[in-house]
Protein backbone atom coordinates (compact mmCIF):
# COMPACT_ATOMS: atom_id res chain seq x y z
CA UNK A 1 0.00 0.00 0.00
CA UNK A 2 2.90 2.32 0.73
CA UNK A 3 3.77 2.45 -2.94
CA UNK A 4 0.64 3.84 -4.11
CA UNK A 5 1.68 7.01 -3.90
CA UNK A 6 4.55 8.58 -5.22
CA UNK A 7 6.44 11.50 -4.25
CA UNK A 8 9.94 12.27 -3.85
CA UNK A 9 11.93 11.27 -0.77
CA UNK A 10 12.47 15.15 0.47
CA UNK A 11 8.96 16.04 -0.14
CA UNK A 12 7.75 12.85 2.48
CA UNK A 13 10.77 13.80 4.86
CA UNK A 14 9.52 17.67 5.20
CA UNK A 15 5.81 16.37 5.54
CA UNK A 16 7.16 13.54 7.78
CA UNK A 17 8.04 16.61 10.33
CA UNK A 18 4.35 18.14 9.91
CA UNK A 19 2.28 14.19 10.21
CA UNK A 20 1.21 15.22 6.56
CA UNK A 21 2.06 11.63 5.45
CA UNK A 22 -1.30 10.17 3.88
CA UNK A 23 -2.23 6.41 4.63
CA UNK A 24 -1.30 4.97 1.02
CA UNK A 25 2.18 6.52 1.93
CA UNK A 26 3.32 5.77 5.37
CA UNK A 27 1.16 1.97 5.88
CA UNK A 28 3.20 -0.78 6.11
CA UNK A 29 2.50 -5.03 6.21
CA UNK A 30 5.38 -5.50 8.29
CA UNK A 31 7.41 -3.61 10.82
CA UNK A 32 10.56 -3.84 8.52
CA UNK A 33 9.35 -1.88 5.88
CA UNK A 34 8.96 0.88 8.38
CA UNK A 35 10.85 3.83 7.42
CA UNK A 36 13.55 5.37 10.35
CA UNK A 37 11.73 8.57 9.79
CA UNK A 38 13.68 10.39 12.57
CA UNK A 39 16.55 9.21 11.44
CA UNK A 40 15.43 10.20 8.03
CA UNK A 41 14.56 13.70 9.66
CA UNK A 42 18.37 14.95 10.89
CA UNK A 43 18.57 17.09 7.83
CA UNK A 44 15.31 18.61 7.98
CA UNK A 45 16.20 19.43 11.89
CA UNK A 46 19.51 21.06 10.98
CA UNK A 47 17.92 22.99 8.19
CA UNK A 48 15.09 24.43 10.10
CA UNK A 49 17.57 25.31 13.30
CA UNK A 50 19.53 27.42 10.92
CA UNK A 51 16.52 28.66 9.51
CA UNK A 52 15.36 29.61 13.27
CA UNK A 53 18.48 30.96 13.75
CA UNK A 54 18.78 33.53 10.67
CA UNK A 55 15.19 34.46 11.12
CA UNK A 56 15.50 35.50 14.83
CA UNK A 57 18.86 37.48 14.29
CA UNK A 58 16.64 39.43 11.28
CA UNK A 59 13.43 39.94 13.50
CA UNK A 60 15.47 40.71 16.95
CA UNK A 61 18.68 41.25 16.49
CA UNK A 62 20.28 38.41 18.61
CA UNK A 63 20.39 34.44 18.43
CA UNK A 64 17.80 32.55 19.86
CA UNK A 65 19.65 29.75 20.65
CA UNK A 66 23.49 30.05 23.21
CA UNK A 67 26.26 28.23 21.87
CA UNK A 68 26.59 26.62 25.87
CA UNK A 69 23.06 26.17 25.55
CA UNK A 70 22.50 24.82 21.84
CA UNK A 71 25.14 22.21 22.67
CA UNK A 72 23.97 21.03 25.35
CA UNK A 73 20.26 20.21 23.90
CA UNK A 74 21.90 18.15 20.71
CA UNK A 75 24.22 16.75 23.65
CA UNK A 76 20.77 15.14 25.22
CA UNK A 77 19.48 14.29 21.72
CA UNK A 78 22.45 12.49 20.89
CA UNK A 79 22.73 10.73 24.16
CA UNK A 80 18.80 9.85 24.31
CA UNK A 81 19.61 7.94 21.05
CA UNK A 82 22.77 5.74 22.00
CA UNK A 83 20.49 2.42 23.54
CA UNK A 84 19.51 2.23 19.96
CA UNK A 85 23.00 1.14 18.86
CA UNK A 86 22.38 -2.12 21.14
CA UNK A 87 18.99 -2.80 21.13
CA UNK A 88 15.78 -2.19 19.18
CA UNK A 89 13.68 0.90 20.85
CA UNK A 90 11.65 -0.34 23.96
CA UNK A 91 8.62 1.33 23.19
CA UNK A 92 8.29 -1.25 20.14
CA UNK A 93 9.91 -4.07 21.29
CA UNK A 94 7.02 -4.80 24.64
CA UNK A 95 4.51 -3.46 21.68
CA UNK A 96 5.88 -6.52 19.13
CA UNK A 97 5.88 -9.02 21.97
CA UNK A 98 1.63 -8.36 23.47
CA UNK A 99 0.79 -8.15 19.60
CA UNK A 100 2.48 -11.41 19.58
CA UNK A 101 0.63 -13.15 22.59
CA UNK A 102 -2.39 -11.34 23.61
CA UNK A 103 -3.91 -9.23 20.75
CA UNK A 104 -7.36 -9.70 20.74
CA UNK A 105 -8.66 -8.43 17.22
CA UNK A 106 -6.16 -7.65 14.36
CA UNK A 107 -7.27 -4.39 12.34
CA UNK A 108 -6.29 -4.55 8.70
CA UNK A 109 -2.76 -2.99 7.87
CA UNK A 110 -3.49 -1.36 4.70
CA UNK A 111 -6.79 0.30 6.26
CA UNK A 112 -6.98 4.26 6.56
CA UNK A 113 -9.43 3.47 9.53
CA UNK A 114 -6.62 1.46 11.18
CA UNK A 115 -3.78 4.70 10.12
CA UNK A 116 -6.43 7.11 11.41
CA UNK A 117 -7.38 5.29 14.64
CA UNK A 118 -3.33 4.43 15.41
CA UNK A 119 -2.37 8.38 15.14
CA UNK A 120 -5.36 9.21 17.46
CA UNK A 121 -4.54 6.35 19.85
CA UNK A 122 -0.63 6.77 20.08
CA UNK A 123 -1.71 10.84 20.59
CA UNK A 124 -3.83 9.99 23.38
CA UNK A 125 -1.14 7.31 24.77
CA UNK A 126 1.62 10.18 24.55
CA UNK A 127 -0.81 12.26 26.56
CA UNK A 128 -0.80 9.93 29.53
CA UNK A 129 2.92 9.30 29.45
CA UNK A 130 3.33 12.93 29.34
CA UNK A 131 1.32 13.94 32.19
CA UNK A 132 2.36 10.53 34.31
CA UNK A 133 6.35 12.02 33.66
CA UNK A 134 5.02 15.27 35.36
CA UNK A 135 3.35 13.87 38.23
CA UNK A 136 5.24 10.75 39.27
CA UNK A 137 8.58 11.90 40.80
CA UNK A 138 10.39 8.61 39.43
CA UNK A 139 9.15 9.65 36.13
CA UNK A 140 9.54 13.40 36.19
CA UNK A 141 13.53 12.68 36.99
CA UNK A 142 13.66 11.39 33.07
CA UNK A 143 11.60 13.84 31.67
CA UNK A 144 12.58 16.63 33.74
CA UNK A 145 16.15 16.78 30.84
CA UNK A 146 13.76 18.36 28.28
CA UNK A 147 12.78 20.98 30.96
CA UNK A 148 15.98 22.29 32.04
CA UNK A 149 17.15 24.45 29.44
CA UNK A 150 16.14 28.03 30.06
CA UNK A 151 15.27 28.56 26.60
CA UNK A 152 13.21 28.02 23.96
CA UNK A 153 13.82 27.22 20.92
CA UNK A 154 14.13 24.04 17.86
CA UNK A 155 17.32 22.95 19.46
CA UNK A 156 15.53 22.26 22.79
CA UNK A 157 13.15 19.68 21.27
CA UNK A 158 16.38 17.72 20.80
CA UNK A 159 16.83 18.05 24.73
CA UNK A 160 15.73 14.34 25.48
CA UNK A 161 16.37 11.95 28.40
CA UNK A 162 17.90 8.81 27.81
CA UNK A 163 16.12 7.09 30.69
CA UNK A 164 12.76 7.92 29.42
CA UNK A 165 12.64 5.72 27.47
CA UNK A 166 12.66 2.57 29.46
CA UNK A 167 9.32 3.49 30.94
CA UNK A 168 7.29 4.93 28.67
CA UNK A 169 6.98 2.07 26.76
CA UNK A 170 3.89 0.83 29.34
CA UNK A 171 1.65 3.08 28.34
CA UNK A 172 1.19 2.57 24.41
CA UNK A 173 0.82 -1.64 25.16
CA UNK A 174 -3.14 -1.59 25.02
CA UNK A 175 -2.78 -0.34 21.59
CA UNK A 176 -0.94 -3.98 20.61
CA UNK A 177 -4.03 -5.92 21.58
CA UNK A 178 -5.64 -4.50 17.97
CA UNK A 179 -2.96 -2.27 16.01
CA UNK A 180 -0.70 -3.70 14.32
CA UNK A 181 3.34 -3.09 14.99
CA UNK A 182 4.07 -1.70 11.66
CA UNK A 183 0.98 0.79 11.56
CA UNK A 184 2.54 1.56 15.51
CA UNK A 185 5.86 2.24 14.35
CA UNK A 186 4.65 4.39 11.71
CA UNK A 187 2.70 6.67 14.42
CA UNK A 188 5.28 7.24 16.99
CA UNK A 189 7.65 8.17 14.87
CA UNK A 190 5.58 10.91 13.40
CA UNK A 191 4.38 11.76 16.71
CA UNK A 192 7.68 12.54 18.03
CA UNK A 193 8.76 14.11 14.93
CA UNK A 194 5.52 17.13 15.26
CA UNK A 195 6.68 18.06 18.17
CA UNK A 196 10.15 19.33 16.83
CA UNK A 197 8.38 22.60 15.04
CA UNK A 198 6.55 23.72 18.19
CA UNK A 199 9.62 24.15 20.01
CA UNK A 200 10.22 28.13 18.87
CA UNK A 201 8.79 31.71 19.78
CA UNK A 202 9.25 32.50 16.07
CA UNK A 203 5.48 31.40 15.41
CA UNK A 204 3.15 33.30 17.50
CA UNK A 205 -0.38 32.47 16.87
CA UNK A 206 -2.01 30.04 14.14
CA UNK A 207 -5.63 31.28 14.75
CA UNK A 208 -8.38 28.46 14.19
CA UNK A 209 -6.01 25.65 14.22
CA UNK A 210 -5.27 26.62 18.49
CA UNK A 211 -8.40 24.87 19.11
CA UNK A 212 -7.45 21.62 17.70
CA UNK A 213 -3.69 21.07 17.72
CA UNK A 214 -0.62 21.46 19.88
CA UNK A 215 1.33 24.22 18.66
CA UNK A 216 4.33 26.72 19.62
CA UNK A 217 2.08 28.99 21.84
CA UNK A 218 0.57 25.85 23.82
CA UNK A 219 3.96 24.63 24.13
CA UNK A 220 5.76 27.87 25.27
CA UNK A 221 3.38 27.14 28.12
CA UNK A 222 4.01 23.78 28.93
CA UNK A 223 7.52 24.87 28.94
CA UNK A 224 7.00 27.64 31.26
CA UNK A 225 8.17 27.73 35.21
CA UNK A 226 5.40 30.69 35.63
CA UNK A 227 3.05 29.37 38.58
CA UNK A 228 0.10 29.19 35.87
CA UNK A 229 1.99 26.73 32.95
CA UNK A 230 3.17 24.62 35.85
CA UNK A 231 2.00 20.63 34.78
CA UNK A 232 -0.04 22.13 31.63
CA UNK A 233 -0.78 21.61 28.19
CA UNK A 234 0.53 17.97 27.47
CA UNK A 235 -0.21 17.13 24.49
CA UNK A 236 1.82 16.05 21.19
CA UNK A 237 -0.28 16.99 18.34
CA UNK A 238 -3.37 17.42 19.71
CA UNK A 239 -4.12 19.58 22.09
CA UNK A 240 -8.24 18.32 22.97
CA UNK A 241 -6.78 16.07 25.64
CA UNK A 242 -5.62 18.83 27.65
CA UNK A 243 -9.31 20.41 26.92
CA UNK A 244 -10.74 17.72 28.12
CA UNK A 245 -9.09 16.36 30.94
CA UNK A 246 -8.74 20.24 32.30
CA UNK A 247 -4.86 20.28 32.22
CA UNK A 248 -5.09 23.13 29.34
CA UNK A 249 -3.92 27.01 29.85
CA UNK A 250 -3.68 29.73 27.61
CA UNK A 251 -0.38 32.09 26.77
CA UNK A 252 -1.04 35.10 28.79
CA UNK A 253 1.82 36.53 30.85
CA UNK A 254 5.28 36.24 29.71
CA UNK A 255 7.04 32.77 29.86
CA UNK A 256 10.03 32.25 31.54
CA UNK A 257 11.37 29.04 30.92
CA UNK A 258 13.27 25.94 32.82
CA UNK A 259 12.96 24.10 35.58
CA UNK A 260 11.43 25.68 38.77
CA UNK A 261 14.70 25.51 40.32
CA UNK A 262 17.31 25.88 37.34
CA UNK A 263 20.12 23.50 37.48
CA UNK A 264 22.88 25.86 35.78
CA UNK A 265 24.92 23.60 34.72
CA UNK A 266 25.91 22.23 31.17
CA UNK A 267 27.87 19.35 31.88
CA UNK A 268 25.62 16.34 30.18
CA UNK A 269 25.73 13.51 32.75
CA UNK A 270 24.53 16.35 35.53
CA UNK A 271 21.99 17.08 33.12
CA UNK A 272 20.64 14.08 32.93
CA UNK A 273 21.07 12.04 36.06
CA UNK A 274 20.60 14.75 38.99
CA UNK A 275 17.48 14.55 39.72
CA UNK A 276 17.89 10.79 40.31
CA UNK A 277 20.96 11.77 43.26
CA UNK A 278 17.89 14.18 44.62
CA UNK A 279 15.06 12.12 44.95
CA UNK A 280 17.65 9.69 46.38
CA UNK A 281 18.76 12.33 49.29
CA UNK A 282 14.99 13.44 49.40
CA UNK A 283 13.87 9.74 50.36
CA UNK A 284 17.11 8.78 52.79
CA UNK A 285 15.65 11.82 55.25
CA UNK A 286 12.29 10.22 55.52
CA UNK A 287 12.44 7.36 58.60
CA UNK A 288 8.85 5.79 57.38
CA UNK A 289 9.29 3.42 54.74
CA UNK A 290 5.82 4.94 53.15
CA UNK A 291 7.28 8.48 52.78
CA UNK A 292 10.52 6.61 51.20
CA UNK A 293 8.11 5.25 48.80
CA UNK A 294 5.99 8.48 48.32
CA UNK A 295 8.85 10.66 47.41
CA UNK A 296 9.34 8.80 44.64
CA UNK A 297 5.67 8.07 43.56
CA UNK A 298 4.17 10.78 44.46
CA UNK A 299 5.03 14.67 42.64
CA UNK A 300 7.87 16.11 42.92
CA UNK A 301 6.98 18.62 45.13
CA UNK A 302 5.26 16.37 47.56
CA UNK A 303 6.15 16.50 51.25
CA UNK A 304 4.30 14.57 53.75
CA UNK A 305 1.28 16.00 54.97
CA UNK A 306 0.86 17.92 51.57
CA UNK A 307 -1.50 16.19 48.83
CA UNK A 308 -0.18 13.79 46.08
CA UNK A 309 0.85 16.16 43.59
CA UNK A 310 2.51 18.41 46.80
CA UNK A 311 2.49 22.25 45.63
CA UNK A 312 4.36 25.29 44.56
CA UNK A 313 3.84 27.12 47.86
CA UNK A 314 8.20 26.88 48.24
CA UNK A 315 8.54 27.55 44.32
CA UNK A 316 10.86 30.85 44.01
CA UNK A 317 8.31 33.83 42.84
CA UNK A 318 8.90 34.13 38.90
CA UNK A 319 9.17 37.83 38.26
CA UNK A 320 9.30 37.92 34.21
CA UNK A 321 12.40 39.57 34.69
CA UNK A 322 14.74 36.23 35.24
CA UNK A 323 17.66 35.85 32.89
CA UNK A 324 19.02 32.51 31.89
CA UNK A 325 22.10 31.10 32.97
CA UNK A 326 24.95 32.04 30.25
CA UNK A 327 28.20 32.30 32.11
CA UNK A 328 30.80 34.32 29.94
CA UNK A 329 34.11 32.57 28.13
CA UNK A 330 36.50 33.14 25.47
CA UNK A 331 35.91 33.24 21.79
CA UNK A 332 38.49 30.95 21.15
CA UNK A 333 37.35 28.34 23.73
CA UNK A 334 33.80 28.74 21.95
CA UNK A 335 35.68 27.98 18.32
CA UNK A 336 37.17 25.17 20.33
CA UNK A 337 33.99 23.66 21.52
CA UNK A 338 31.97 23.85 18.71
CA UNK A 339 34.52 22.45 16.11
CA UNK A 340 35.42 19.34 18.63
CA UNK A 341 31.80 19.51 18.97
CA UNK A 342 31.48 18.61 14.87
CA UNK A 343 33.75 16.34 15.08
CA UNK A 344 31.97 13.77 17.38
CA UNK A 345 28.79 14.69 15.84
CA UNK A 346 29.85 13.20 12.65
CA UNK A 347 31.69 9.82 14.62
CA UNK A 348 28.20 9.54 16.23
CA UNK A 349 26.52 10.08 12.92
CA UNK A 350 29.10 7.32 11.01
CA UNK A 351 28.47 4.78 14.19
CA UNK A 352 24.78 4.72 13.66
CA UNK A 353 25.09 4.67 9.67
CA UNK A 354 27.81 1.29 10.07
CA UNK A 355 26.06 0.14 13.25
CA UNK A 356 25.01 -3.44 11.63
CA UNK A 357 28.96 -3.76 9.84
CA UNK A 358 30.44 -3.13 13.65
CA UNK A 359 31.44 -5.90 16.24
CA UNK A 360 29.41 -4.92 19.57
CA UNK A 361 32.76 -4.31 21.39
CA UNK A 362 33.88 -1.21 18.25
CA UNK A 363 30.04 -0.29 19.33
CA UNK A 364 30.83 -0.07 23.27
CA UNK A 365 34.16 1.79 22.90
CA UNK A 366 32.86 4.33 20.08
CA UNK A 367 29.81 4.75 22.23
CA UNK A 368 32.08 5.57 25.42
CA UNK A 369 34.00 7.79 23.77
CA UNK A 370 30.71 9.96 22.18
CA UNK A 371 30.22 10.07 25.88
CA UNK A 372 33.43 10.90 27.19
CA UNK A 373 33.66 13.71 24.61
CA UNK A 374 30.03 15.18 25.32
CA UNK A 375 30.78 15.26 29.38
CA UNK A 376 34.42 16.73 28.63
CA UNK A 377 32.75 19.51 26.44
CA UNK A 378 30.36 20.41 29.44
CA UNK A 379 33.56 20.65 31.72
CA UNK A 380 34.55 23.36 29.67
CA UNK A 381 31.49 25.28 28.92
CA UNK A 382 30.97 25.07 32.78
CA UNK A 383 34.64 25.99 33.79
CA UNK A 384 35.35 23.09 36.01
CA UNK A 385 39.10 22.92 37.48
CA UNK A 386 39.53 19.07 36.39
CA UNK A 387 38.18 20.44 32.73
CA UNK A 388 41.93 20.65 31.30
CA UNK A 389 43.13 17.01 32.45
CA UNK A 390 39.84 15.44 31.32
CA UNK A 391 40.37 17.27 28.32
CA UNK A 392 43.83 16.29 27.94
CA UNK A 393 42.83 12.56 28.27
CA UNK A 394 40.19 12.93 25.71
CA UNK A 395 42.32 14.09 23.28
CA UNK A 396 44.62 11.29 23.73
CA UNK A 397 42.54 8.64 23.07
CA UNK A 398 40.89 10.85 20.01
CA UNK A 399 44.75 10.61 18.92
CA UNK A 400 44.74 7.10 19.28
CA UNK A 401 41.95 6.57 17.35
CA UNK A 402 43.08 8.66 14.35
CA UNK A 403 45.87 6.58 14.72
CA UNK A 404 44.07 2.84 14.37
CA UNK A 405 41.80 4.59 11.57
CA UNK A 406 38.93 4.67 13.90
CA UNK A 407 37.70 8.18 12.79
CA UNK A 408 36.74 9.28 9.87
CA UNK A 409 36.27 12.43 8.06
CA UNK A 410 33.72 13.71 5.72
CA UNK A 411 36.07 14.64 3.40
CA UNK A 412 39.31 13.10 2.74
CA UNK A 413 41.01 16.70 2.23
CA UNK A 414 39.97 17.36 6.01
CA UNK A 415 42.15 14.28 7.56
CA UNK A 416 45.14 15.94 7.46
CA UNK A 417 44.49 19.37 9.11
CA UNK A 418 42.08 17.50 11.38
CA UNK A 419 45.37 15.14 12.83
CA UNK A 420 47.02 18.46 13.06
CA UNK A 421 44.23 20.21 15.14
CA UNK A 422 44.12 17.79 17.45
CA UNK A 423 47.53 17.17 18.06
CA UNK A 424 47.69 21.18 19.46
CA UNK A 425 44.52 20.34 21.35
CA UNK A 426 46.30 17.89 23.25
CA UNK A 427 49.48 20.16 23.47
CA UNK A 428 47.66 23.10 24.70
CA UNK A 429 45.34 20.89 27.66
CA UNK A 430 48.59 18.78 28.32
CA UNK A 431 50.17 22.45 29.12
CA UNK A 432 47.03 23.49 30.74
CA UNK A 433 47.20 20.78 33.10
CA UNK A 434 50.94 21.09 33.96
CA UNK A 435 50.40 24.63 34.92
CA UNK A 436 47.03 23.95 37.36
CA UNK A 437 49.26 20.98 38.96
CA UNK A 438 52.44 23.54 39.48
CA UNK A 439 49.72 26.54 40.75
CA UNK A 440 48.54 23.40 43.41
CA UNK A 441 51.96 22.65 44.22
CA UNK A 442 53.19 25.90 45.06
CA UNK A 443 49.73 26.50 47.01
CA UNK A 444 50.51 23.40 49.11
CA UNK A 445 54.26 24.35 49.96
Amino acid sequence: MAAAVEFGPVSRGARALFYMLTPNESSFEKVEEVPQYVQQATPFFAGLMVLELVVGIMKTGSPVVTISDGITSLSAGMISRLPLLLMRGCELTAYVYVWDHFRMVELPWNSAWTWWLSLIGVDFCYYWVHRFAHEVAILWAAHQVHHSSEYYNLTTALRQSLTQQFASWVFYLPMALAVPPSIFAVHIQLNLLYQFWIHTELIRDLGPLEWVFNTPKHHRVHHGRNLYCIDKNYGGMLIIWDRLFGTFASETDKVIYGLVFPIKTFEILNVQLHYYKYLWKKSNFYKKINNKLATFLNGPSWKPGKPRLGDHLGNPKVTGKEVPHDPSWSLPLQVYVVIHFLLVLWTYHELFENKMMLSQLTVLGMTSYVLLTLTSLGFIIDQRPTAAFLEMLRCVVMVMMQRYDCMTMPLPSLAVPTKAFVSLSLLFWALQSVSQLLSIKRKTD
